[in-house]
Formats: C-alpha cells, structure tokens, sequence
C-alpha cells in the first residue's frame, strides 16, 4: 500500500507491491465511497461493523480531509490512520452490526468521531517495544492534539482532534 505521497509502504507479509498510489483511483474509490455511504463532514455516516469498513472509512476521511477541506497530506495522514484505529476498536471490541462516523471542521481543529452502541471505555494501556497489537489508542493519544470519550445514553462516541491552520 503506497502513502498519499505516492511511497510505496510494506503490505501485511512485509514485501512491497509493485502498484502505487494513484491519486485518479483513490479519488474514483472516495467517490463511490460517497455516493454508497454519504459524507461524514455533513451528517453521521452508518458502516456495517465489519473489518472491511475500516477501508471505507479511511476513504471517506482521506476525500474529506484532503480534498474537500484542502488540508495538507501530513493532516490527512494522521486522520487516516487515527480512524482506522478507532474503526478496528469499534469493530473488535463492541459486538456492534454498524458503527457512526462524523468528521467536523472547526477554527483551527478537525474532529473526527466514531459512535457505537457500547458503553465500554476504551482502556489507554502501556505499550512495548515488541507488542503486535493494542497499539491503537496509543498512536491516537500520541498525534492527535485531543482525544476522548463521550457517553451517550445508548453507547458512546470516541474522538479525536487534530489541530490545523485557519483557512
């Protein structure tokens, strides 16, 4: 899988693959992202709590962040990555059929936020040098510029923001 830079990165068995990053395929998949699920800067999006929907998600977030708001790749990166980890949270750990995202624009953040039906809070734990898993919240506590939970009377929303230049 190759960066919004066009870099190729290592796929999951650790060898990179010959295609790259194309901006004209990526914008085609965003597009039919949209148009299948609507778009999360304008009204919650509902995704099927599956591991595939991690992949929609970063589609949604990267068209959002990077073309409709106009912010840098580095912004759109973090984004990216930070709602896959909140997304694989949603999936693994609440036993949900379909999980919210809602990205907002704000002066001077982007909050990006997933809602599903459980109440269980999602536990910070320390992390290790040789660790494979439960990572997740640990890059989110790490770039993001804030990150919470908020209790709903019917489950919770975690977010997260990150801070931008005014437009």
């Amino acid at each position: 899988m190759a960066g919004l830079d066009g870099r190729e990165q290592p796929r999951g068995d650790g060898r990179a693959t010959a295609s790259r990053w194309s901006p004209t395929v990526e914008d085609e998949h965003a597009r039919k992202a949209l148009e299948l699920f609507g778009d999360p800067s304008r009204a919650e999006v509902l995704l099927p709590s599956r591991p595939e929907s991690a992949a929609v998600a970063r589609r949604l977030t990267q068209v959002v962040v990077l073309r409709h708001w106009g912010l840098g790749a580095a912004h759109t990166e973090d984004a990216v990555l930070l709602v896959s980890e909140l997304v694989g949270n949603a999936v693994r750990h609440t036993g949900a059929r379909a999980f919210g995202l809602r990205l907002l624009r704000r002066p001077r953040w982007i909050r990006v936020e997933v809602r599903d039906p459980s109440r269980s809070l999602p536990c910070l734990m320390p992390v290790h040098e040789l660790d494979v898993s439960g990572r997740g919240l640990f890059l989110v506590d790490t770039l993001a510029g804030r990150w919470g939970v908020d209790l709903l009377p019917r489950g919770k929303t975690t977010w997260f923001a990150l801070r931008v230049a005014d437009r």
